[in-house]
């Protein structure tokens, strides 16, 4: 299956005294990555917005398995994983610049109309653009 990859550099202001990034910038990290990927199908919080629709995010799951350091490039992967419900939940993984996994996360959000009613169902709009990012990453096993 096909990843959307986002590179950023860890900066001085994301790391402590140690030169480690604080753990917080992981999920800011993760949000480029599904806000870059989401955009390009017109999913982006934006586009949302546009069509009558909020994805406010209800879950969030992150694992922590190597620091990352000051100047490190980081790949961010991220790609749509599989929900039946009107939810559209993105996994990604964070890379260090020799292929070592620093972290894996999920994030979840909730499709909602303006007046935060959930939908049960992903609207037609909706539904076509996840259907052409799900085209887009392939079939297969995600990494």
């Amino acid at each position: 299956m096909k990843t959307h990859e986002t590179t950023i550099t860890v900066r001085f202001n994301e790391v402590d005294a140690y030169r480690v990034a604080w753990h917080g910038h992981y999920v800011c990290w993760m949000e480029i990555g599904r806000n870059n990927l989401s955009g390009q199908f017109g999913l982006g919080p934006d586009d949302l917005l546009a069509l009558g629709y909020q994805g406010p995010v209800v879950s969030l799951e992150l694992k922590y398995l190597r620091p990352a350091l000051f100047n490190d490039v980081v790949t961010v992967r991220t790609w749509l994983d599989a929900d039946a419900a009107a939810m559209l939940r993105f996994r990604c993984e964070m890379l260090s610049a020799d292929g070592q996994r620093l972290a894996s996360g999920l994030v979840c959000h909730a499709l909602t109309d303006m007046n935060g009613v959930l939908q049960y169902r992903l609207p037609l709009e909706v539904e076509q653009r996840v259907a052409n990012m799900r085209a887009w990453l392939g079939e297969g096993v995600c990494p």
